[in-house]
């Protein structure tokens, strides 16, 4: 039976043949979390949506995040109530889609002052009554032998304790990705390296957009036609918004954070250690299977990026003050053995510093009509997309009908049981606890069919083209398998039988194989050569 929410990069050219042939209802610029979450809820509408997107599905932040759903806690401390309730509320919503990208992991808050525990318990019993947070998810205080005890590798010295409290952790690009999927089951047409140049603009309306088909030369770009354009390009949000209103200024002021990865046998962990950075700046671990990362930075970057510059000052910044916190022999620059960066596109706040910006999000109409969404956070996309829906309904002059969202599941996320408990099924296909659990998180429910003859980089890189539309190699070791930051020398030994899957499915030559295994190793390469200097 057909997969209703497939993706299938080898159908591509009948893709692009419907954004030429039809009218749509709802244009989405950018395929990131946000405007898959619209194309998601306008789509279970009724409308008749496109997305389009210059690269990737997640291409950008969206697979750059700190992966964790975030409740919102830290921003009690800015007086930011509404981001907090929000926060917590669409938390437990991500659960009940996707429990399988969004599983709990302990924050451990590691503390030094009386005054500093005190304010915390309290910030965290706020934060628990404007969530309603259930009872089992509430925090908890350890004193100096329970962290000692719980969490040995911790470094005590100074330390009184510590507040727990959970946090979910996500695989961030796959989030994305399952609501892409979930709005193509609902008949959105999703076009991934499909640019667009220019917005079409008639009788003073935004009624359209000149899209270019970005992995061929030959090609001339071509129109797509909509009632609604949706502007949530992300960190591009400025740029589309100037092809609407050429003297526009810029809305977002971009922070660029880093992440590093190391063995969990170098930093053996149980808990996500969170602790204060000299300059007072929360940084943490966070394990995953084999691995740990830190993170995380936050400094101003001057424009958009798909790989912002990773430099040795944000290295040295995180793995200098991880060496402070923790009791093992020091961290060097051979113990990091993965490493990545993003770019977060903020409202910009004159005066303030990158970790003091607000991460609301606003909705702003162009003179001729294109909604913008700007800034907001992962946690809170789809009652974000809510809103932008909710918008385009007013626009096209039709009933609200607003769409249950936050019922059902994304796909991979129809299971009931805990996910401890449902990874053992996976286990039970006869494949290793450590293996069945990274594929448990990445497929959910669908790894008990997908995995149930046999592992590897092809099973993975074939559904990748067939369900998930991935048209590149880096598609499928970035973004669809989690290979490059997750995996055994980033997933080298990878690259390899997955472009051959994918070679043969989207009928690549030698030459574009090749090309395509050089352009992840490159990409590799580079991302590791900071660690030289």
């Amino acid at each position: 039976m057909a997969n209703k929410s497939a993706i299938d990069a080898t159908l591509r050219e009948q893709a692009l043949a419907t954004l030429q042939r039809e009218q749509f209802d709802v244009l989405v610029i950018g395929a990131g979390i946000t405007g898959c979450g619209v194309a998601r809820d306008a789509a279970m509408r009724g409308m008749r949506v496109a997305v389009v997107d210059a690269k990737d599905i997640g291409a950008a932040t969206s697979s750059r995040s700190a992966k964790l759903i975030h409740g919102g806690v830290r921003y009690l401390a800015q007086g930011q109530m509404n981001v907090v309730k929000e926060a917590a509320n669409e938390r437990r919503t991500i659960r009940k889609l996707a429990p399988h990208l969004s599983i709990t992991s302990n924050m451990v808050v590691v503390v030094r002052k009386k005054t500093h525990l005190t304010a915390l318990r309290a910030g965290l019993t706020l934060y628990e009554k404007l969530g309603n947070v259930d009872e089992s998810e509430r925090h908890v205080i350890w004193d100096y032998d329970e962290l000692k005890s719980n969490e040995p590798s911790v470094n005590m010295d100074g330390l009184i304790g510590a507040a727990v409290y959970p946090e979910y952790q996500t695989e961030d690009s796959r989030l994305t990705l399952a609501n892409a999927r979930s709005a193509a089951a609902h008949e959105a047409t999703i076009v991934t390296y499909a640019a667009v140049d220019d917005i079409l603009i008639q009788n003073g309306k935004a009624g359209g957009a000149l899209v270019r088909n970005t992995l061929s030369e030959k090609e001339e770009p071509f129109e797509v036609r909509s009632k609604v354009i949706v502007n949530a390009a992300g960190i591009w949000v400025d740029a589309v918004r100037k092809m609407e209103e050429k003297g526009a200024k810029n809305k977002l002021q971009l922070t660029k954070g880093i992440h590093l990865i190391f063995s969990r046998d170098r930093l053996p962990i149980d808990g996500s250690i969170c602790w204060s950075a000299p300059d007072k700046r929360g940084l943490f671990t966070v394990p995953r299977g084999r691995f740990v990362y830190a993170g995380t930075t936050d400094t101003f970057y001057p424009e958009p990026d798909y790989w912002p510059e990773i430099t040795r000052e944000d290295i040295d910044y995180l793995k200098d003050s991880a060496n402070t916190i923790f009791n093992v022999d020091s961290l060097t620059d051979a113990d990091i053995i993965g490493l990545w960066s993003g770019v977060r596109p903020l409202l910009g706040e004159e005066g303030k510093k990158p970790s003091e910006i607000s991460r609301r999000h606003e909705l702003l109409t162009g003179p001729g009509g294109m909604i913008t969404v700007a800034g907001g956070k992962l946690t809170a996309y789809r009652s974000m997309a809510q809103r932008v829906a909710d918008q385009c309904q007013k626009i096209l002059g039709a009933k609200p009908n607003p769409a249950a969202t936050d019922v059902g599941s994304l796909p991979g996320g129809d299971f009931s049981e805990p996910f401890e408990q449902f990874k053992t099924h996976v286990e039970a296909l006869g494949i290793p606890p450590i293996e069945a659990e990274r594929l448990a998180r990445l497929y959910g429910s669908e790894a008990l069919t997908l995995f149930s003859e046999k592992t590897g980089p092809a099973v993975e890189a074939e559904f990748a083209v067939r369900t998930e539309g991935a048209l590149t190699l880096e598609d499928y070791w970035v973004r669809r398998s989690a290979r490059s930051n997750f995996d055994h020398d980033g997933g080298m030994d990878a690259l390899e039988p997955a472009a051959e899957i994918m070679g043969n499915l989207l009928n690549w030559s030698d030459a574009e194989k090749n090309s395509q295994i050089e352009s992840c190793q490159k990409r590799r390469q580079k991302e590791m050569s900071i660690l030289d200097t």
